[in-house]
């Protein structure tokens, strides 16, 4: 009995913490509340389930994100009214390769821009992204993630992290021209 005493002050501890930043990623990824508080309560039962797993000392955030993650791919699979997307092909075709074009790491200035303009418009772009490039958006550019970070995450190499970077970007440059114009934050 007392371990398992000790073993919920110390989740409440590391993992209860990070609880309002899942929240909105859950939110972001499902775009609908219900669904996120579904979704970020399955996390934490397979979190708190799992918890004898996590190695004390390291990133708990991270390794919270990545149940939300797996358990938000497996959740969102079984929604049926999730609406239709871009093929994938379609949007490789419109968008250069990163290979043609150099990279750039996530910068404060990102951060900071993208976070100062989570409205409404910004959010329905955001959404609006296919799923594999939002989610790496989201946890490059909001939650301020790492490349290496994310590809533990989602266990993909970093070069696709970086990749659909990239491309998430340029999705969402291209979906909030129009936004960005209309503030006068650029000029045609």
């Amino acid at each position: 009995m007392e371990q398992e005493e000790e073993r919920r002050r110390r989740f409440e501890r590391e993992a209860l913490p990070h609880l309002d930043a899942l929240h909105g990623t859950a939110m972001r990824l499902t775009r609908n509340r219900g669904d996120a508080e579904d979704l970020l309560q399955e996390t934490y039962l397979r979190a708190y389930r799992f918890f004898d797993r996590y190695q004390p000392g390291t990133n708990c955030k991270a390794w919270l994100y990545r149940i939300l993650f797996n358990t938000g791919m497996n959740f969102l699979g079984k929604k049926t009214r999730t609406p239709g997307g871009v093929p994938f092909e379609d949007v490789e075709a419109v968008i250069p390769s990163p290979e043609t074009t150099p990279q750039a790491s996530p910068t404060r200035g990102d951060v900071a821009a993208l976070a100062g303009l989570l409205d409404d418009e910004v959010q329905a772009a955001l959404a609006a992204v296919p799923e594999p490039f939002r989610v790496v958006v989201i946890l490059a550019l909001v939650e301020e993630f790492s490349y290496k970070e994310i590809a533990a995450m989602l266990e993909i190499p970093i070069g696709t992290v970086m990749s659909r970077l990239y491309r998430g970007r340029r999705l969402l440059q291209t979906s909030l021209h129009e936004t960005a114009r209309r503030r006068g934050l650029v000029r045609d």
